[in-house]
This record gives structure tokens, sequence and C-alpha cells, in this order.
């Protein structure tokens, strides 16, 4: 039998029955498998793929929906992967286009690498922002923070998700009642009874990974993220929008080095819902 070309192979929807190719095609382009959050983003999200046939899978993404089931508001596309063996022959311009084209008129956004941003261009997307990652042993030190934090509790839900509304601009009620489970840590600030931001920390290899990070501003943050980093004996990483200066210059000096920056980018809007001066870092880069 002759091997079917590339152009050929259908695009399905994944299931978390693909979890472990979705991690076997992690591995084999270099990344870590990751299969905490390939769990988390294809029951959250949805999975597009497709299939090879002498074994796993050719390519995959995920897109995370947010806003109303019936009209999404926004889009996040992550995990964008192509095997290997199938790459530089158009595979990942294919999903890619499919998955524009099954979103219809949904606003997309992503985060993406400089080698995959040309791609992203080329099929229309736009840059309109940055964020750096940043990881490593979080110092403590300096002033004492005046913010009171706690660990979250069931009752904080409905005051969380009123505030990540406001900061991300659309409801993401099915991503933020997955973080207590997705989460080793899920921390709020308080004044005087009200909630003034969250976080979570969620584990990734040897690092906990610190996202979302919603905050009132820059120093509930900081102690958002230090109340974090004390109830961990693992790295820190994060993903901070780089225009939160004097964040990224206090996690430096605790700290957490750079390790990379990612363009956001988006297709469809000339810039992101909500208010960005009190989102500081997404759940994932994956998922927006």
């Amino acid at each position: 039998m002759p091997t079917p070309s590339l152009a050929s192979l259908p695009i399905r929807r994944l299931t978390l029955r693909d979890l472990a190719a979705c991690a076997d095609l992690s591995e084999d382009r270099g990344w870590p498998r990751e299969e905490h959050k390939w769990g988390f983003l294809l029951t959250a999200g949805k999975g597009y793929g497709i299939d090879d046939p002498d074994g796993g899978l050719v390519s995959a993404c995920v897109v995370t929906e947010y806003g109303p089931q019936e009209r999404p508001a926004l889009a996040a596309i992550g995990m964008v992967l192509v095997a290997e063996r199938h790459a530089r022959q158009g595979v990942g311009r294919r999903l890619m286009r499919h998955v524009v084209s099954a979103m219809g008129t949904t606003p997309l956004t992503l985060h993406a690498t400089p080698y995959g941003r040309p791609l992203y261009e080329e099929l229309g997307f736009k840059v309109t922002g940055r964020a750096e990652m940043v990881c490593g042993r979080f110092t403590p030190g300096g002033p004492q923070s005046v913010v009171a934090t706690r660990a979250a509790t069931a009752e904080d839900l409905s005051a969380i998700l009123r505030l990540d509304e406001q900061a991300f601009g659309t409801d993401r009620t099915h991503i933020v009642t997955r973080l207590p489970a997705f989460a080793d840590q899920l921390r709020v600030a308080e004044e005087d009874g009200r909630i003034i931001g969250y976080a979570a920390a969620w584990p990734n290899m040897d690092t906990h990974v610190v996202g979302p990070l919603i905050a009132r501003d820059t120093p509930v943050a900081q102690a958002l993220i230090a109340s974090l980093a004390a109830h961990t004996d693992r790295p820190l990483r994060t993903d901070i929008d780089v225009r939160h200066t004097e964040l990224l210059a206090w996690a430096k000096e605790r700290g957490l080095a750079s390790i990379a920056f990612n363009s956001v980018m988006s297709y469809g809007i000339t810039e992101l819902p909500g208010d960005w001066s009190h989102r500081f870092a997404p759940v994932t880069v994956a998922a927006g």
C-alpha cells in the first residue's frame, strides 16, 4: 500500500484518549512531555490533530474558547506542534488554516516563538504585545509586604470569577473552576475583606508555573508571587506581560532570570479585551 500524502491525511478532533500521543509529539520536538498540561487543555478546550499512518500524530494543537459557548468572544491557540520527521512540509500551515477557518468570526490570540511567528504572520496574525518568561528560585527579601494573602476557599469562587472577567475581558469560568484540581496552589490577596487579586501555581516538570496572575496593581502581584513561593520548594516560572516593567524588575531582583520572549499575536482584533494593567500572567501561554 502506498503511503498517503500529508495533504490527504484528515484533520480530526483530539480527546483525552490522545493524551499519550500528544505527549509523545512534544517529546519528539524536544519539548517536555507536559502530560499534566495537555490533559488540562484537552478537557478545557478543543484539540485538533492529524494521525500518522505509521502511528502517533503528525501534528496537533489546542484551541481554548472564552465567553458565551454559542458565540465565543475570544479563542486562544496553543501547543502547535509538527513531528520532526514531517517538519517543513506545510503541515503546520494546513492545520492552522483549518483551525482559523473552523473558528469563523471568533477573534483569535496566541503566543508565538520567534520560530513560529513568520507562519502566523503569513496567516494574518498581528503582533499586539510581548511576554517575557522568567524562571528561577525565588529569594525572599526587600520591604515586608502589607498585602494580606491566603489560600483560596470555595467561598471565594464568585469573587475570583468577577475579578478575572474584569481583567480578562470575557468569561473564563470553565478555566477558573478547573484550577483547584489543576494547580497545587490557589491563593488570593484581600483588603478589608475584599479580594483584590488571585494567582495559581501548577506543576510543570521540576518547576511551579505561576498563572494566572490577576491583581489590582503591582504590589498585589508581588505579594501573590511571594506567597506562592513561600509554599513550594520548586523554582518558579511565569510569563509576564512586558508592560509590567516594575514586576519584571522585582522578579529578577528576587532570583528569577529571563529565559525567553514570546510575541502575543491576534487575529480579527487589534488588541485583547479586558484590562491589561490587572492581567500580569496567563494561565499558560498555550491558553492565553
